[in-house]
């Protein structure tokens, strides 16, 4: 009996001490089942995902017209490249896809196209060097863009009011122009239809004496009540802002994301765009109403003390300075080595872009035009009315053209064509090396043109009219 209990004992012992001896440390493995997607959705998912269709995608230079061959275009993980006739087809589901699309000679482009309604869709590219994203058309402010081939004459497409006096032109890419009134109003306008795309008052409507900028996805301006402007470049929406303190009237340059600018109280800024915070600011003792100008890793601009400021564009810090006898008003141009100066002392002067003093040409009057400069001539006006053509390299006079009122905005060259509004109510173009009249357009008063590679842009006191070499229209539908 005793053997039986003891043996009963050292069962009960055993058995605990292997109980004890193991953890479980996950509990077991169970199978959950899988619920059966139910029929209507399997259909949708068929629909949106597993079906896939031929769609058929075809480039088009937004500017020119015309099919561009051999881009490359991505869509939904696929690509395929354009042909001869700028089409390619690639297998896709029919809905929204975000369309990718490169080119050489364009700007990348990426956008979102519906297919919900239509397989077949077009996309439009663009090439850098038809399109005047700021004012002078490019950074050395030589109101004179290299690629644009537009030549009288010319037959007006369409034109629209824009309320109150134009005193800067438009600037104008990917098929839009951007455009401000005196009313601090600033329009978006489609360069192919003329219609507005969207329109931004400014709150307190102040006075608007400069053109914006297209920087990426924005547009940016600068107003007379001393705010810089940031605004979303597809529907004209406020972003941000930033206060200056005094009166601009510097037309923004961004580069690098840096939008440099002065104010009449003498102040130069360079604001990071990105970041919203000034990069460097610099008291140049002077009012400023000239824009600047960069070129060959240089900032220029001009001051009421009649200097000619070369600084750093990376922390404002000064290389030179340039000495003219009067205010400059007017924005420097810069080509060929050479940067050139309005004076408001009745003249125009050249300087190298290292600091050197070249020549000085006088005007009879005030110069407020700015200087525009392409193919070895520079072109300007004076408040005599007289619009001049030079060689850039001596300041020799070429040629001289009364256009019978004073001439107060920038001179422009597209295309071997020098222009110049007046406040005779007119604009002029005269071909570049002769001065022989080509252009007496009926309306203008200040700056006189602007424009891309589709159309030029002319400028009225309050309207502008978009223009074209006549028969072109004809030579873009045969395409």
């Amino acid at each position: 009996m005793i053997a039986r209990v003891l043996a009963a004992a050292a069962l009960v012992v055993l058995l605990a001490g292997c109980g004890g001896s193991h953890r479980q440390t996950s509990p077991p493995k169970t199978h959950t089942p899988v619920k059966p997607t139910p029929k209507h959705k399997q259909k949708h998912q068929r629909h949106t995902v597993g079906k896939l269709t031929k769609l058929v995608v075809t480039i088009l230079d937004g500017d020119r017209r015309v099919r561009v061959r051999g881009a490359q275009v991505r869509l939904w993980k696929k690509s395929g490249r354009t042909n001869r006739h700028g089409v390619t087809t690639i297998k896709a589901p029919r809905r929204r896809l975000e369309v990718s699309v490169s080119a050489p000679g364009y700007t990348q482009t990426r956008s979102r196209v519906d297919f919900r309604h239509s397989r077949w869709q077009t996309v439009n590219i663009y090439q850098p060097g038809l399109q005047w994203p700021i004012y002078g058309a490019n950074t050395a402010r030589t109101q004179a863009p290299e690629q644009i081939r537009l030549r009288p004459p010319f037959h007006v497409v369409w034109s629209k009011g824009l309320g109150h006096l134009i005193e800067f032109p438009a600037v104008v890419d990917n098929g839009f122009a951007y455009i401000g009134n005196a009313r601090g109003t600033v329009h978006a306008i489609s360069m192919r239809s003329g219609k507005f795309a969207w329109v931004h008052r400014t709150p307190g409507a102040p006075k608007m004496a400069s053109s914006p900028a297209v920087y990426g996805d924005e547009i940016v301006y600068h107003t007379m009540d001393g705010w810089v402007y940031v605004l979303d470049r597809f529907n004209g929406r406020f972003k941000w802002r930033w206060y200056a303190g005094s009166p601009i009237e510097s037309s923004p340059i961004v580069v690098d994301g840096i939008d440099y600018f002065g104010d009449w109280n003498g102040e130069m800024y360079a604001l990071d765009l990105r970041t919203h915070r000034l990069r460097w600011r610099r008291d140049l003792g002077a009012k400023i109403t000239s824009s600047a100008a960069i070129a060959g890793g240089r900032l220029f601009i001009g001051d009421y003390a009649g200097r000619l400021w070369a600084l750093s564009p990376a922390t404002g810090s000064t290389r030179w300075i340039g000495h003219v006898n009067g205010k400059i008003y007017g924005t420097p141009a810069v080509a060929g080595g050479r940067v050139f100066v309005p004076s408001v002392a009745y003249s125009l002067w050249a300087f190298s872009t290292s600091g050197g003093y070249l020549w000085r040409v006088p005007a009879g009057s005030y110069v407020y035009s700015s200087p525009a400069v392409a193919d070895g001539v520079v072109c300007w006006g004076s408040y005599t009315g007289t619009f001049y053509g030079a060689s850039a390299a001596s300041g020799r006079i070429l040629w001289e053209l009364n256009t019978g009122g004073a001439i107060s905005g920038a001179a422009v060259i597209v295309d071997g064509v020098a222009y110049a509004g007046s406040f005779s109510h007119q604009i002029v173009g005269v071909n570049l090396h002769t001065g022989r009249r080509l252009v007496t357009f009926p309306h203008g008063q200040y700056v006189p043109v602007s424009g891309n590679g589709m159309r030029l842009l002319f400028n009225g006191f309050s309207r502008i009219y978009a223009v074209e070499p006549r028969g072109s229209k004809r030579r873009r539908l045969a395409h």
